[in-house]
């Protein structure tokens, strides 16, 4: 994953995305380059127009349940009326004895 954050900084900064480049930004960063995931990233990117796929990635929030508030209300009330009924039958069988 860190290869790839360092191939978008480098994209980002107009740099090229080379496995030259890519190695220099993990080993600033600390990271340890491993050869074959750097070389297939930069294989794979080469083939890829990197503002297009940015682009097309761009992830929406997850909208709001807008039927999830209602429903817990909604067994709030049940409940509500469930314990209301049994205290009512409660009530009616202490006359009853």
């Amino acid at each position: 994953m860190e290869s790839v954050y360092a191939a978008l900084l480098l994209h980002k900064l107009n740099k090229e995305v080379n496995e030259e480049n890519v190695k220099k930004v993990l080993q600033a960063a600390g990271a340890q380059p491993d050869e074959v995931k750097t070389k297939a990233l930069v294989a794979a990117l080469s083939e890829v127009n990197i503002d297009e796929a940015l682009k097309s990635a761009v992830v929406a929030p997850a909208p709001a349940s807008t039927e999830a508030a209602p429903k817990a209300e909604a067994k709030k009330e049940e409940k509500k009326e469930e314990k209301k009924e049994e205290e009512a039958l409660a009530g009616l069988s202490s006359l009853f004895g």
